[in-house]
């Protein structure tokens, strides 16, 4: 472990917060100080599953986390509806964040949650893991080179799995109260964000919703679709799909004019000592078209360490730089949140609309 590493706490213990848990104790530069839940016991129960040493500060309340002056950086996982209550609080106690995707219901709560980071000098950074896998920086080298894959046309994402009956009945994710985005907020935020990121984070013109979207009783989304589409400085257009009722899927496929990248697995990598993906270039069929003139090429990248644990690492950086240098925080991870949130709330809007465009 690094000398002085950050240390963060927890609140909340939801199923995410053990794999973050482990990543914060696996960074080099960070440590796991408290962890708080609403009651004793159940923060209790999550020490002792997820084995946390016994340095670790237990905590039967939120608050206590959040005053605890030897927490440098706060991870929340709560339910989105809580978020602007407890980024505000975290930020005005000078605690850096990390904030679980979606990070507010719109993007005016989000607004609220990134000021209040920069007036206290805070780090803001959401839970989005696989932006932060090696792989990542791997495919957008490539995607860098005009010579490989050419301008983009089409992007095609999906993020889908079928949940159980009593997902349906008492997971936070279809309760209106807690989770109120549902689907979209909670699997569409990767789609949404591998298309903004395959476009370096240019915004849509456009941003349609199909009619194919499925709510429950309660109306939130548990399977939708929709369309993006970009005019200028060239027409691209991306599709995405999440759904809590068909099959695992995590697909990413990036066309351009002279090649192809696909991932079946780029929000969580089948594995994590390795990430790989499909690299097609100067495609054609033979002749009588009864086959193609190359195969995709596959391209690995090894992982020195798990995509969440990176995430880890590189907030604990900036922290450091912050803490130990007077460095100022990094705009560059708000400014991705937010634009995630623009085309989310996009997609939500254009849903409420009769599936209408909405331009941004």
């Amino acid at each position: 472990m690094a000398e002085n590493p950050v240390r963060f706490g927890i609140i909340g213990c939801a199923g995410i917060a053990g794999k973050l848990a482990r990543a914060i104790s696996l960074a080099p530069n960070a440590t796991l100080t408290a962890i708080g839940s609403r009651s004793m016991e159940k923060a209790q129960t999550f020490a002792a599953k997820h084995k946390l040493p016994e340095s670790v500060k237990i905590y039967g309340s939120y608050d206590q986390v959040l005053d605890d002056p030897d927490v440098d950086a706060l991870y929340i996982p709560l339910p989105t509806t809580l978020h602007l209550h407890w980024a505000l609080l975290a930020a005005n106690n000078k605690k850096h964040l990390l904030l679980e995707k979606p990070t507010a219901l719109d993007v005016a709560e989000l607004d609220q949650i990134i000021e209040a980071c920069q007036s206290n000098g805070v780090q803001f950074m959401d839970g989005t893991m696989w932006l932060h896998n090696p792989r990542t920086a791997r495919l957008k080298l490539l995607l860098s080179d005009s010579t490989t894959i050419g301008p983009i046309n089409f992007v095609h994402s999906t993020s889908t799995g079928l949940q159980t009956d009593e997902f349906f009945e008492s997971n936070i994710r279809v309760k209106p109260d807690l989770d109120a985005l549902g689907a979209l907020g909670d699997m569409g935020w990767y789609c949404i964000a591998a298309s903004l990121w395959a476009k370096d984070y240019q915004l849509p013109a456009t941003v349609t919703a199909l009619p194919d979207f499925t709510r429950n009783a309660a109306g939130v989304i548990l399977s939708c679709s929709a369309s993006l589409q970009w005019d200028q400085p060239n027409q691209t257009h991306a599709t995405i799909h999440c759904s809590f009722l068909s099959h695992t899927t995590m697909d990413l496929a990036i066309c351009g004019s002279n090649g192809s990248v696909h991932l079946k697995d780029f929000i969580i990598p089948y594995k994590e000592t390795s990430a790989s993906f499909e690299f097609t270039s100067g495609a054609k069929f033979v002749d009588l078209h009864i086959g193609w003139n190359v195969t995709p090429e596959e391209v690995r990248v090894d992982c020195e360490l798990p995509q969440e644990v990176v995430m880890v690492q590189e907030l604990a950086r900036l922290v450091q730089g912050i803490r130990d240098c007077g460095s100022s925080p990094s705009s560059k991870w708000p400014e991705i949140s937010r634009k995630t949130q623009l085309v989310l709330d996009a997609v939500n809007k254009s849903i409420e609309l009769g599936c209408k465009p909405v331009c941004l």
